[in-house]
């Protein structure tokens, strides 16, 4: 018995020493161990929650691929860093992503002035970057309709969806003529409330602009800048705060009674699930008195498609929450990635670029359609009020208002508008 246990383990020694060496990746058709994504966001500070979810949809959307099979069976592989809201750490952060760790892609990115000091790196490290956040029309519409940066991809709506689409919705309301602004007091804030006023002015000559107050980047107290602007007397108020801050403004608002004064009021990212979170309380006893308006980059409860609904059942079973515009943007990236490598069979940039080429894919934030021109995913988002349904637990907007997106996306050729107050 001894003899024949002997036998049997040194055939099977020999075997396994006679076998062919076979590399980790010998499945990847692209010739990599995996396929590396360098993602980064806020992930500390006020806004910390965006480039958390950035993270969450980037692992999430990573996991469902590599169960799938990969990208022609490479693995796909996340690292995520944390660009403290600012342009020094971003830059920092893509340079060690791409040339320490081997980033073939990256994505993610919150804040506008990042992206915009991203930019002409990423033409420097040749590695497209998914944009997913930053809402600055200049990324694309600059760098690259007017400078040709071929290494920025944007998969999330733009400042337009602030702007825009607000003076769509609000010019054929006759009652509403005096507007004032409490804004983002740096180039976001002045950018949407630049927009916004050039766009209904064109719809509604009548209208005035009869106060503006600028709360700066972590302001707690807004109550100076509301007593500011409605000693104007106003009948709508534009804001551009966001995160915990349009929560502290929304809530401080109630306080000094504005919605008892005012007629409308544009929170211009308040469809974002934190922001629905902060003030839970508060829609659920109707004190915004269903005037209390707004938008996102994308919202849970639309669009009513089965990938949207199997996507927030996914992504909530996986992490206990729903998911907020970053998310999905940054999901989405993963897979708009997926499908233009499988396209190009390459991981060289300008073969990548080449096959997002009038790429139409759906996600579950709907249809997006890849604009060549300033290479955007276009896609459209609605605005509504936030209002409590027994489907959710927490707001949701209804009172949908649908606009489509080449309603309200601006088209090249560009013109300039002003990033100043």
């Amino acid at each position: 018995m001894k003899k024949n246990f002997s036998a049997l383990s040194i055939l099977l020694f020999l075997a396994l020493v006679l076998l062919p060496a076979v590399p980790a990746h010998a499945q990847c058709k692209l010739g990599v161990p995996s396929i590396k994504v360098g993602v980064q966001g806020a992930a500390s500070g006020p806004h910390a929650d965006y480039g958390r979810q950035i993270e969450m949809g980037a692992t999430m959307a990573a996991e469902e691929i590599n169960a799938a099979g990969g990208i022609l069976g490479c693995k796909v592989e996340t690292r995520f860093m944390d660009d403290e809201n600012k342009a020094a750490t971003g830059v920092k952060n893509a340079r060690l992503l791409v040339t320490d760790w081997g980033a073939h892609f990256t994505v993610g990115t919150d804040s506008s002035g990042v992206a915009m000091a991203m930019g002409p790196v990423l033409a420097e490290l040749k590695r497209i970057h998914f944009f997913t956040h930053a809402a600055t029309h200049r990324l694309t519409e600059e760098l690259v309709a007017a400078k040709h940066i071929k290494e920025i991809v944007r998969v999330s709506v733009p400042i337009y969806q602030d702007a825009i689409i607000a003076a769509l919705i609000f010019k054929d309301r006759k009652d509403i003529k005096r507007w004032a602004n409490i804004g983002a007091d740096y180039e976001y804030g002045y950018v949407a409330w630049n927009l916004f006023k050039e766009t209904l002015k064109k719809h509604r000559p009548d209208v005035e602009f009869v106060g503006e107050a600028w709360a700066p980047f972590l302001t707690l107290d807004f109550s100076p800048h509301i007593s500011a602007v409605m000693a104007q007397k106003p009948d709508a108020i534009f804001a551009t705060p966001w995160a915990g801050e349009a929560v502290q403004l929304l809530r401080q608002a109630l306080i000094q009674g504005v919605f008892d004064n005012v007629q409308v009021w544009w929170q211009a990212m308040g469809g974002s699930v934190d922001v629905l979170e902060g003030i839970s309380a508060e829609v659920q006893k109707d004190r915004f008195k269903g005037k209390l308006w707004a938008t996102a980059r994308y919202i849970h409860n639309w669009p009513d498609t089965p990938e949207n609904k199997s996507f927030i059942e996914r992504y909530r079973k996986r992490w206990a929450r729903f998911p907020n515009y970053s998310a999905e943007t940054t999901y989405s990236a993963l897979f708009i990635m997926k499908a233009a490598v499988e396209k190009a069979r390459s991981l060289e940039t300008a073969k990548v670029i080449d096959a997002m080429k009038g790429m139409q894919i759906r996600n579950p934030g709907g249809l997006r359609v890849f604009r060549s021109e300033d290479q955007q995913f276009i896609y459209n988002v609605p605005a509504g009020r936030p209002v409590m349904d027994a489907k959710y637990p927490i707001p949701v907007l209804g009172d949908l208002k649908v606009f489509q997106a080449k309603d309200y996306y601006r088209h090249p050729p560009f013109t300039p508008v002003a990033v100043t107050k």
